[in-house]
């Protein structure tokens, strides 16, 4: 069927689909104490819900927590696309106060509630609904499609790195990736009212660093006048907000200037000056704080803390987790070194636990953001496509040194109360967005070249 087919009717019961799969506690971070069994009945009830797909589709099991499907097109060729999600969540804190319990998958007021929702169970799903869909009417994409399933993401697992490893060794050069990312969202900047598709073309980079320090342990009723915790302490607070300074990516001057089209006056002029002048922009979002900073530079954070055995014996080591997001254009090793200087003291050592660089911009001006911004029409049509920096880690990152066009976009509108609930509590998507977020996928694959 060509790419001109009508579209078909959305089946019945994406909300119970999504239910049954919040229902499956996919926790990647508790694997070695729940087993992989709910993985595993993950595997099972997607061959149960979507049958077309495993009928049509070739499915390899890239290690144990990688599901990778491919549906061939009708020219072949080396240059798929590839649609990635994830399904695996992070644990939920029993002491939280949710309003339904975490893995009910409970379906109440038009929405979905549970762990997953949103991160990143509601975008798989919409993804394969539009392909059993597609499949049930017969369409065949003029080329090839991968389905990328991760389930360890959240703990960044090794099961997408390997997809991508495999795909580059097969000499696959993907024409379009698309992963979790931005979404679609009301005033997206402080300055900016209406709706967004927010499109991520770029991800920073994260890196886990240990500061750790040394002191003489002893009796807490005469310490010296510094100690190891208090040598920990004055590093964590001399590593400022000012740290790294603030640079304006591509990608955020493209979107203050399609942000400016849209937007009445006096916004307007603002938004087309902010458009052109980067080394303005970088100072403005830096002093709006918040995820206008995080646009514009490395942010840095202090997340664990260690030392001590005893409330009256001096530790004689004591350390400090830093959770680090690399801008773009930066690198992990140039971010080190600020870090050192900044803190400026020999005694302290700067280790790197993990680190994964920051990705390259991916362009604006071709065919695959125009096919994604065509798709955005038809599932959200008051939303302006606009390019963004992506601050989370995704299992995108691992095609960026090969695939020339990596996109982050869950094709769902998300309240700023829901992104706030990704990872925290009452994740919810509304039933009437899984619809949209269908629509949005079945187009893109409608519309291939």
């Amino acid at each position: 069927m060509s790419a001109t087919s009508e579209p078909v009717a959305v089946r019945p019961g994406i909300a119970e689909r999504l239910s049954r799969m919040i229902q499956l506690e996919t926790v990647s971070a508790e694997l070695d104490r729940r087993g992989p069994r709910a993985f595993e009945d993950f595997v099972t009830l997607l061959a149960e819900l979507y049958p077309f797909i495993h009928q049509h589709l070739e499915l390899e099991r890239i290690t144990d927590f990688g599901l990778l499907f491919r549906w061939p097109g009708s020219t072949g060729t080396n240059n798929p696309v590839v649609l990635m999600a994830h399904y695996d969540v992070v644990p939920v804190d029993p002491t939280d106060p949710w309003s339904f319990p975490p893995f009910e998958g409970r379906i109440a007021d038009g929405s979905v509630y549970g762990r997953g929702t949103l991160d990143d169970k509601g975008p798989l799903i919409v993804t394969l609904e539009a392909v059993e869909n597609l499949l049930a009417a017969g369409f065949t994409p003029p080329r090839d499609v991968y389905i990328s399933l991760g389930g360890n993401e959240e703990t960044f697992g090794n099961a997408a790195q390997t997809i991508a490893e495999t795909l580059h060794g097969r000499g696959m050069v993907p024409w379009l990736v698309l992963d979790e990312g931005g979404a679609v969202v009301d005033a997206p900047l402080p300055f900016v009212a209406g709706t967004a598709a927010m499109v991520g073309v770029g991800e920073k980079g994260i890196a886990t660093l240990r500061l750790t320090a040394r002191g003489d342990g002893g009796h807490a009723s005469a310490p010296p006048t510094l100690t190891a915790v208090g040598r920990i302490a004055r590093a964590v607070n001399r590593l400022t907000p000012r740290t790294f300074p603030a640079r304006t990516p591509r990608a955020i001057a493209r979107m203050l200037g399609l942000f400016a089209d849209g937007t009445p006056q006096p916004a307007r002029t603002l938004l087309r000056v902010l458009a052109t002048a980067k080394p303005l922009t970088a100072q403005v979002f830096a002093t709006l704080g918040g995820e206008p900073a995080a646009l514009v530079r490395t942010t840095i954070a202090a997340t664990m803390q260690e030392g001590g055995t005893a409330p009256n014996v001096l530790p004689s080591q004591a350390s400090a987790t830093l959770n680090v997001r690399i801008a773009l254009g930066s690198t992990v090793a140039a971010t080190v070194r600020r870090v050192r200087r900044r803190i400026h003291d020999p005694l302290v050592t700067v280790e790197v636990v993990e680190g994964s660089e920051p990705s390259p911009e991916s362009p604006t001006d071709n065919a695959q953001f125009a096919l994604i911004a065509e798709a955005v029409a038809a599932s959200h049509p008051a939303a302006r496509t606009v390019p963004y920096v992506m601050m989370a880690a995704t299992d995108s990152r691992h095609f960026h040194r090969f695939a020339p066009a990596v996109y982050r976009f869950a094709p769902l509108a998300m309240s700023s109360a829901q992104r706030a609930a990704i990872h925290g509590v009452d994740e919810s998507v509304e039933i009437a967005e899984l619809e949209r977020g269908e629509l949005f996928h079945r187009t893109l694959l409608q519309r291939l070249q």
